[in-house]
């Protein structure tokens, strides 16, 4: 590729360095005669190109001239440099430079390919409705999220021949995003059999997306779907000899369930269906904390606000900040108090208005300081005014952590604080309230809350779980009647239990719950417990085997 293409350039369109054992292994399992013809769609370097004209040869292709090997690239330069690399390995290919959305589906008995990934957030324009196009011709409607490989895989599908082969690599968005439930659905019905290789490791390099190896062959519709779990690029080489765990997914289903064990999954829907669990949104609602637009301005330690001299008139108590604070059950009056002693940021500046627009000197000072900093020319801040008073959401009742380590928890807010959007808030419903600040933050550190919230939320660089707020709402909680049932119990298990987070030992602190709810309440017996355990362990443990590669998100 040429000098003048930077890496920015290429994260931009999407473009992403596919490591040689995976454009192999695809090559290799895609390509079955000489006389296939292969479509790169998104060719960039042409790194399949050339692992499907190495195929070719091993096949005994012998010398061809470019209606084997066929590719699209949008960006020029990067065509050219794929034509000279072909060239230079002995083959040819026909190599187009164009938009992939703007050519008309021909068959191909291999399609294979890294689709480009850009984010909806830079995924606009002209490109992104002629891609949600190109899907809708499919029956195929996607959402303002969708990022591009979505569209993109849906109109790949379409050059493969009746008996052709797909080979793609994706983000591991195809198994668990909502988005992409409408690409799942059509995968199922537009192919025969379908493979997905999943790795517990990173395996691109530099890059904190987790992908997926999509194998999908012949005309559809599928029964089901089959997964293999690799650990990393080196058990590609044993796939020809590997056990493939089927899987038929439920209407709206992720297909990450489909890496649990069989008598896992199994016990887990049965408990999902029975009376001692419901959602998180039967309890109550959930939603976004305050957005400021710059925390480091709007959230003010009380040092910080003395020397300014802001009053009470001038802040409103807040929840500092991130969540390392929130370790316990509960969030006191107490530990808020502590917390801000100790230099916390516990207050949102949110001056009182009187009337006619007026406030404290102070606070008009303060707000000159972030005027004379920029701060008023953040996104969020320019596009409301004024642009320093930051929009409130109601005080919660449980604080929610949605993006966390280990798993999220629900702390209840005995401070009665707002909370900032790192965190959620759950207003809970008024019948449920004095039961649910009380019992349902214990409640919720049952195993079965965990293993649900690894299947609803999803991974993130760095091995973070992270929930939207839909996928909040879907969480799996101990049920009303439940908890209700054995209020005493875990009552009294409320001293045990905050010991055992206080020393971070929040998988004991789980193992204390479930006695009570799943083993005591709901009749499950050990071994049931532990293969809901071990499931929850196996999902969590593919997110710690990542952390030690980044803590960004994807």
């Amino acid at each position: 590729m040429g000098s003048s293409d930077t890496s920015a350039q290429r994260k931009a369109r999407g473009a992403f360095f596919t490591p040689p054992e995976i454009t192999s292994f695809i090559a290799d399992w895609a390509i079955r005669v000489p006389d296939d013809r292969v479509l790169e769609p998104s060719c960039g370097d042409a790194e399949f190109l050339l692992a499907a004209g190495r195929r070719l040869k091993a096949l005994g292709a012998g010398l061809f001239v470019g209606e084997r090997l066929n590719g699209v690239e949008l960006h020029a330069p990067s065509a050219k440099t794929a034509a000279q690399r072909v060239e230079g390995e002995g083959f040819s290919a026909r190599i187009a430079t164009s938009d992939f959305f703007d050519v008309a589906p021909s068959p191909f008995d291999v399609v294979i390919g890294n689709p480009p990934y850009v984010r909806y957030q830079d995924f606009s324009g002209d490109a992104r409705a002629k891609a949600l196009e190109a899907a809708l011709r499919e029956g195929v409607r996607l959402s303002g999220l969708a990022s591009s490989w979505a569209a993109f895989t849906v109109h790949a599908s379409r050059f493969v021949a009746r008996d052709g082969r797909l080979g793609l690599v994706l983000p591991a968005e195809l198994l668990t995003v909502k988005y992409a439930e409408a690409v799942r659905r059509y995968l199922l019905r537009r192919f025969a059999k379908i493979r997905l290789v999943m790795f517990e490791e990173l395996v691109f390099p530099d890059v904190q997306e987790e992908v997926v190896l999509l194998l999908a062959e012949g005309e559809g519709p599928a029964p089901h779907f089959e997964v293999y779990q690799a650990r990393n690029l080196s058990d590609l080489g044993a796939l020809d000899r590997a056990a493939w765990t089927p899987f038929s997914p439920g209407k709206g289903d992720k297909w990450l369930k489909a890496l649990l064990p069989s008598d896992s999954l199994r016990q887990y829907q049965e408990v999902l269906t029975g009376d001692g669990f419901e959602t998180l949104s039967d309890w109550g609602g959930t939603y976004l904390g305050a957005v400021t637009g710059n925390n480091r301005f709007f959230a003010v330690a009380k040092e910080q606000a003395d020397e300014i001299g802001l009053t009470a008139a001038d802040l409103v108590r807040l929840a500092p900040p991130g969540s390392r604070y929130l370790r316990g059950l509960t969030f006191s009056e107490a530990a808020w108090k502590d917390m801000v002693r100790a230099g916390a940021r516990g207050h949102l500046f949110s001056p009182s208005c009187s009337p006619a627009g007026t406030f404290s000197g102070a606070a008009g000072t303060y707000i000159s300081a972030g005027e004379t900093m920029g701060v008023h020319r953040g996104y969020k801040c320019r596009n409301r005014s004024p642009w320093w008073q930051v929009p409130m959401v109601p005080v919660a009742d449980l604080l929610l952590t949605y993006m966390d380590r280990h798993r999220p928890r629900l702390i209840s807010n005995e401070a009665r604080v707002r909370h900032l959007n790192s965190l959620y808030g759950v207003r809970l419903r008024d019948s449920r309230r004095e039961v649910g600040m009380r019992l349902l933050p214990i409640a919720a550190l049952s195993t079965v809350t965990s293993l649900g919230a690894e299947l609803v939320g999803r991974a993130y660089g760095g091995g973070l779980l992270k929930l939207e707020p839909r996928e909040a709402d879907r969480l799996p909680m101990p049920s009303w009647d439940l908890v209700q049932t054995h209020a005493d119990a875990l009552h009294a298990l409320r001293p045990q239990v905050a010991a055992t987070l206080r020393k971070g030992d929040i998988d004991a602190a789980s193992a204390l719950v479930d006695r009570v709810l799943l083993t005591a309440g709901m009749g499950l017996t050990f071994e049931e417990v532990e293969s809901l355990r071990r499931a929850r362990q196996q999902l969590f443990g593919r997110r710690d085997t990542r952390a030690a590669g980044g803590n960004g998100p994807n």
